[in-house]
């Protein structure tokens, strides 16, 4: 299991092991630096200590010679002398011709030579390399040695920031673990840090949506209980009275009820199904490009038998007009208008269907029915509203489907008169897609 806790400290551990590493290359590069200083300035005061006397005694240094704890090498060659003086035992180190400091080797070993010149002696003092190097690291090992050891108590104190700086995701796992499965309010986020906050928001929308998905289902079911409910009984009704018919005329008329209730039976189902199919993210589904012109020819043509079994001209005028949408979904809002439009309309009357571009994308569907009075054209849009004056057959879904299909496209829809007879127009307008001319609307006839 993947641990936010132990990846933050293995991060922390591991920038405080790197961070270390360089302070103690650099802390170590530091003291030798200054052990080099300080030690070629110790070469060369010993050095001059010893050129400060005009004469030195060979014989009597020679005598004080070879002390273990004596740090340098010092050799002196004068001519009075048949070899030359060193302060240890030592193969002899190249003598120096120029006056300063040098580093050599000799017999496998490094040497920090300071040499001065006079007249009568020439005066060398060295120091093995490996002896500054030794005191390079006990310097740094002293200066580092704090370091290493509050470098577990910092682990540890570590463990307990990234503790506290997760405590808000622990509160908000709790806070859900706690909640009854059927809660589905929002997480209080006033307290919480900002860098919590956009987990808690969306954690917020998804429950929000999870809310309105239960509330459609629980809505769904119960208006396909209310609405069946009275057709099925109808059906059942119709059923009995056919099987109690006396006449093959009785039985005939009953049976042709029944078929009706059937269809209405099924009509309202579809809708219902619609609906269901729509809420409650269809908004959120992938959308495309869609010329609203063709969806409109296409489907007037599907329904053109519906309207001429009533004897009723079914006309279509568009242009190209292109949306940005659900194309199955403008099929159905196109579906039901025009539907609506064949079935409120009396026999041999007119439908106009039309799609033009008028700083957006508008269809408009107009019929020579009765129309909708002005004071139902708000409530037709509620589902299962029938108006005052609607047919039987009905189920009251069919401009709330529309309007909410329309919604769904950032659109809006309008209701009004087609003509100075009375019908119902029904407009449409969506946001257009890609740039589209402006085109003066017509009136419809």
């Amino acid at each position: 299991m993947i641990s936010i806790r132990r990846r933050l400290l293995a991060a922390l551990l591991g920038a405080l092991l790197v961070a270390g590493l360089i302070a103690a290359v650099a802390t170590y590069l530091s003291a030798r630096d200054e052990v080099d200083a300080l030690l070629d300035e110790e070469l060369r005061q010993v050095a001059l200590s010893l050129r400060d006397h005009s004469q030195l005694d060979l014989a009597r240094l020679e005598r004080a010679s070879h002390d273990p704890e004596l740090r340098v090498l010092v050799q002196i060659w004068d001519p009075a002398f048949t070899r030359p003086y060193s302060s240890r035992v030592a193969d002899p180190l190249p003598r120096q011709t120029t006056e300063g400091h040098a580093t050599l080797e000799s017999a496998g070993r490094a040497w920090r030579v300071y040499t001065t010149l006079s007249s009568k002696q020439t005066i060398q003092v060295a120091q093995p390399t490996a002896l500054r190097t030794e005191l390079a690291i006990r310097t740094a090992g002293r200066l580092l040695a704090p370091v290493l050891i509050v470098l577990p108590f910092l682990g540890l104190f570590g463990w307990w920031i990234v503790g506290r700086g997760l405590a808000p995701l622990a509160a908000v796992a709790d806070t859900l673990a706690r909640r009854d499965p059927t809660s589905l309010d929002p997480i209080a986020a006033d307290d919480l840090p900002v860098e919590v906050r956009p987990l808690v928001d969306s954690l917020n929308g998804l429950l929000a949506r999870l809310g309105q998905a239960f509330e459609t289902q629980r809505r769904f079911a119960a208006d396909a209980a209310h609405e069946l409910r009275s057709p099925l009984t109808a059906l059942m009704l119709q059923v009995s009275l056919a099987e109690r018919a006396k006449t093959p005329e009785e039985r005939a008329t009953a049976f042709a009820r029944v078929e009706q209730g059937v269809q209405r039976a099924s009509r309202l189902v579809r809708q219902l199904l619609t609906m269901a199919r729509l809420d409650p993210d269809a908004a959120e589904r992938p959308s495309r490009p869609v010329d609203l012109s063709l969806v409109a020819a296409s489907t007037v043509e599907e329904l053109r038998p519906l309207a001429e079994a009533k004897a009723i001209r079914l006309g279509v005028d568009s242009e190209p007009a292109w949306l940005k949408g659900q194309e199955d979904a403008l099929q159905i809002l196109v579906a039901n208008l025009v539907d609506n439009a064949i079935r409120h309309t009396p026999q041999r009357g007119r439908i106009d269907v039309r799609v033009s571009r008028n700083g957006g994308v508008i269809l408009s569907v107009a019929d020579t029915g009765p129309g909708i009075p002005p004071d139902e054209r708000v409530r037709v849009f509620d589902r299962f509203y029938r108006g005052r004056d609607a047919p039987a057959g009905g189920s009251g879904l069919g401009l709330a489907i529309v309007q909410q299909i329309a919604q769904m496209h950032g659109g809006s829809v309008e209701l009004g008169e087609s003509g100075t007879g009375g019908g119902l127009l029904v407009r449409a307008r969506f946001p257009a897609f890609g740039p589209s001319s402006e085109a003066p609307e017509s009136p419809l006839a």
